[in-house]
């Protein structure tokens, strides 16, 4: 049996995230007559058992038509306007689609500030559960109107693993104009070899993967990729076809090898550890000597001060940061235990230094190994 069998054989939840340019016809407005097709294969997957969360983009595309406005614009606020404009017309159309297959619909607008903070973490996960046991389609999308660059996703292929990381999802399927991933630009290359399968977490899909391919949206093939190893670290599943297939949800669901199916490769993480990996923004860096390096990866250790080489940002005592080797390779993240002001005037001494150096000492680790992720 392969992977990607077994993985929709146990598929008791998946979400399922739609782009801009499929949505609304590469910014030409609302493509209804693709949206009915998606919500009805959508109704089919949930009455056949399986929960489905949808991650939809799209409000500021439909805005920007609603406003007749020729291009995407640059200026933050114009954006939230343009997301305001759009977002009832989106949620209108998914209402009025799902209600004809006798199902209710749920929107949950989430800013990444919402998953940092580990409270509203908790109470978001626990929404989308209820709303899922209460047989609603959940449609989840950024908040823009009130995002700004600090707190933005980014784009909805990130929304859409972090989604997946909440409701423990088994499968996530990325929706786009492409038929998947291939191992160059096959616009540029028409030798480009289409990938079917591979581990989400392999390192050489990020050098394959090229940015957005329209001015719609602000995702792109490298940011479904690294959806789909976000998604991984929760043992979740990622598959990423074209919305155009016909009846491509229930093809996919129905086992039919369409798209390319990225498995997670690893036991998923525990989840205060998912939430750190995956929820948190790095506020700074550490520089790791090859010692430290090999305490962390290969005995599971915490990383002391004698391993720091060099601190970068501005971070307190709790905010996240990431551990990089002397290579510049992001190794782990972590919540740390000292400031980088702090951190500046301990890194290189032992342990047994940071009382004679600061005067007091907090914890021995500037990361704790229980509070340190390996990525």
């Amino acid at each position: 049996m392969t992977k990607r069998i077994e993985c929709i054989e146990n598929t008791r939840r998946c979400v399922v995230k739609i782009g801009s340019a499929l949505l609304t016809r590469d910014g030409s407005g609302l493509d209804t007559e693709a949206m009915s097709s998606w919500v009805e294969q959508i109704a089919a997957i949930r009455k056949s058992g399986i929960e489905v969360v949808l991650v939809s983009s799209g409000s500021v595309a439909e805005g920007i038509s609603r406003m007749g406005w020729e291009r995407r614009p640059t200026s933050l606020y114009k954006l939230q306007a343009a997301a305001a404009i759009g977002q009832a017309g989106l949620i209108q159309a998914y209402q009025s689609f799902f209600e004809k297959h006798g199902l209710q619909t749920a929107q949950v607008l989430l800013t990444h500030d919402d998953l940092s903070n580990r409270r509203r973490y908790l109470n978001a996960r626990s929404t989308l559960k209820t709303l899922l046991s209460l047989r609603t389609i959940p449609i989840v999308n950024e908040n823009d109107t009130v995002s700004f660059d600090e707190i933005r996703f980014g784009d909805n292929d990130t929304l859409g693993a972090l989604v997946g990381n909440l409701v423990d999802a088994e499968l996530l399927i990325i929706l786009t104009d492409q038929q998947g991933l291939y191992d160059s630009d096959p616009r540029q290359n028409e030798q480009a070899q289409f990938i079917h399968d591979d581990d989400a977490m392999n390192a050489k899909l990020l050098a394959f993967a090229g940015d957005a391919g329209t001015d719609v949206g602000t995702g792109g093939m490298r940011t479904k990729v690294m959806a789909a190893q976000r998604a991984a670290r929760s043992g979740c599943a990622t598959i990423i076809a074209s919305g155009r297939e016909e009846n491509v949800l229930g093809r996919i669901m129905n086992k039919e090898a369409l798209g390319t199916f990225l498995h997670a490769g690893r036991e998923p993480l525990v989840a205060r550890k998912q939430w750190i990996a995956n929820q948190l923004k790095p506020q700074g860096q550490l520089l790791i000597d090859q010692g430290a390096e090999k305490a962390l990866n290969e005995a599971g250790r915490s990383l002391l001060p004698v391993g720091v080489v060099k601190v970068t940002g501005d971070f307190e005592r709790g905010d996240v940061v990431e551990c990089t080797s002397l290579q510049g390779a992001i190794l782990a993240k972590g919540l740390v235990n000292y400031s980088s002001a702090e951190c500046v005037i301990i890194k290189g001494l032992s342990s047994r230094a940071i009382r004679d150096v600061l005067g007091y000492v907090d914890e021995e680790e500037i990361i704790h190994r229980d509070n340190l992720v390996i990525l």
